[in-house]
Order: C-alpha cells, then sequence, then structure tokens
C-alpha cells in the first residue's frame, strides 16, 4: 500500500519517470490523469494528497472536495489557473517553478521580435514564391541600431529580455508600476508611462501576469497608439492581448505585425480546439506559436524535477523550496 497518493491533473510529458523517481522512495504512488480542462478533477483525484497541475484549472470549487489534499504543485510559474487564496483557506499549499525558464522565454520573445522587424517571414515566403527583391517584404524594415523596444511589464524575464536586446542597439524603455524607476535603470532601461511607450516604440514586448486589472491590457485603444511600423509580441498569458481588437489592427495594418507564443482561448486547455476559432491564424503579418517560449530539454526537465521536489517536501512536513505567497 502507498503511504501517499499523487496525482498528476494533466501533463502533455511522454511519461512520468521524472516525478517517479524523485516521489516513490519516499512511498508516494504517482498517478497521471488528463484532466485539461480541470472539470471533474475533485471526482478522478478525491483522495490524493498532493496534485501536480499543468493545464487545469483548479477552482475554489474543486479545491474544497479535496479532503485530504495538502498541496497543489504547479509545473511552471504561473499561478493563474489555481485559486491560490482557496487553497490556503482549506489548509493547502501552492507552488510553482520560480526560476523556471527565465533564459528560454526571453530568447524566444527576442527571436520573435527581431523575425518581425527584419520581416524574416514575409522575405522567405516571397523567396518562395520567386519574389527576389528587398522590397519583397511588403514593408519598412527599420534598423536596430537607435530604435525603442518597449517592455510591458518588468519581472525577472523583462529585465533578461532587456539585457539581450542591448547589444542590437535598441534603447529599451518599460511600464510597471509595481517596480521603481531605479532599479529599471539598474538594467539601463528607463520607465516610462504605457501610453508613452506604446507610442514610442517600435517593438513592444508584453511580460506581465495576467491579473484582473492586466486583463486585455493589450486592448483597441492601446493597439490604436501604436506607430504603424510597429510589432507586437507576447509571450506572457494570452489573454493580456485583446485578440479581436489585434485582428482588427493588423488585418487593416494599423500595426505592421504581431507574435504571439498563446492566443486568448489558450489552445492547451481546451479538449476541442481548432484554428479556426481564431481568425488571427489566418493572418501573414501573425506568427503563432504553440505556447512553447519555455521550451528547452533542459528546461523541461528542470520544471518537473522542481515541481516533484515541492511535493516531496510537503509529504515529508517539510517547508517545499518554492511556496506561492497568496
Amino acid at each position: 500500500m502507498a503511504k501517499f497518493k499523487v496525482y498528476v491533473s494533466d501533463y502533455d510529458y511522454p511519461d512520468l519517470e521524472i516525478e517517479r523517481g524523485i516521489l516513490e522512495p519516499i512511498g508516494a504512488e504517482v498517478i497521471g490523469l488528463q484532466c485539461r480542462t480541470g472539470q471533474g478533477l475533485a471526482e478522478q483525484a478525491r483522495d490524493a494528497d498532493v496534485i501536480l497541475q499543468q493545464y487545469a484549472r483548479i477552482s475554489g470549487e474543486t479545491i474544497s472536495q479535496l479532503k485530504r489534499c495538502k498541496a497543489i504543485c504547479r509545473y511552471g510559474i504561473g499561478v493563474d489557473i489555481v485559486d491560490v487564496k482557496a487553497a490556503y483557506d482549506n489548509g493547502m499549499v501552492v507552488t510553482n517553478v520560480a526560476d523556471y525558464c527565465l533564459d528560454e522565454v526571453a530568447d524566444h520573445a527576442v527571436t520573435l521580435g527581431l523575425a518581425l522587424l527584419r520581416r524574416v517571414f514575409q522575405y522567405a515566403a516571397a523567396a518562395r514564391a520567386g519574389r527576389w527583391h528587398w522590397s519583397a517584404a511588403g514593408g519598412p524594415v527599420l534598423r536596430l541600431r537607435g530604435s525603442t523596444a518597449g517592455l510591458i511589464g518588468f519581472g525577472r524575464i523583462a529585465a533578461n529580455i532587456s539585457h539581450k536586446l542591448a547589444p542590437f542597439g535598441f534603447s529599451v524603455v518599460a511600464y510597471d508600476p509595481y517596480v521603481s524607476e531605479s532599479y529599471m535603470r539598474s538594467f539601463g532601461v528607463r520607465k516610462v508611462e504605457l501610453g508613452s511607450l506604446l507610442s514610442g516604440s517600435v517593438l513592444v514586448i508584453v511580460m506581465c501576469p495576467h491579473t484582473a486589472e492586466t486583463h486585455h491590457l493589450v486592448n483597441a485603444a492601446a493597439l490604436a497608439r501604436m506607430r504603424p511600423e510597429a510589432v507586437l509580441v507576447n509571450c506572457a498569458r494570452g489573454k493580456l492581448v485583446d485578440n479581436k481588437a489585434l485582428y482588427e489592427a493588423l488585418a487593416n495594418k494599423h500595426i505592421a505585425g504581431a507574435a504571439l507564443d498563446d492566443t486568448e482561448e489558450e489552445p492547451a486547455k481546451l479538449e476541442d480546439w481548432t484554428p479556426a476559432a481564431n481568425p488571427l491564424f489566418k493572418l501573414e503579418n501573425c506568427i503563432i506559436t504553440p505556447h512553447v517560449a519555455y521550451v528547452s530539454d533542459e528546461a523541461l526537465k528542470e520544471c518537473r524535477r522542481v515541481a516533484a521536489e515541492n511535493a516531496r517536501a510537503v509529504l515529508l512536513g517539510e517547508n517545499p523550496p518554492n511556496p506561492v505567497i497568496p
């Protein structure tokens, strides 16, 4: 008989061997589910001592039914899909993988931004179609050195992005009401208001948490303030950007291009999804990657190991390495 039961709410890894290697030696049984939406999770994992969570949304209602559960351990940084307050109110701990994929997401955001500004995808499509000319990009190609890049949010990933943009000669500005001007200045970044960032930047990168305050932070009004040659990159949560407003801005060439690592409907969290659900997939000036900014072989292994180590600590009555404070 296992001492503990650890349920994985859902996962897209090829197996759960990393998790089992850490948890089975302390007498835990690791049980993999595929409850991607989170609906019915309480019934499937009613006797859980810990839940490892990837994409499943875990609501307060679900949490209240998990009478044995001691912790919800996220695979990743963000905890917007778990009701953290409800977890603590019910005697649970919530953990995440705090230092996960800081380089990967920064690298992905910068890569997408440079590809948009250099119009790499338009040139590649033109070459395949036999149009071999510098004008085939269909719009201006700006010099990077001396251009302004704006970061919406200035957490650890955005700070990392600012370092990676500097060698290209960008002047970097940032908007974040919760971060001081002096802290930004220590990274060579100038603090500005959101309106100034949008109107002055040719590259706008969204890198803040999704909260009630930031939902649709990039909306029709925000997009209207951007320059026609500017591009938008979002490697944070999809719901930060109003996809309908972005479609209108791109279709009508109010901005030059956009790149998203996740769309607003967040396909990974849906049972049934096709690209037809979002008209952005039809636009040539919109690059969409399938929520992979965090991916590297090393990062995936680290994420799974740390999440399992958080679970192990809780089950042994220890303080987990990465608690999320409500």
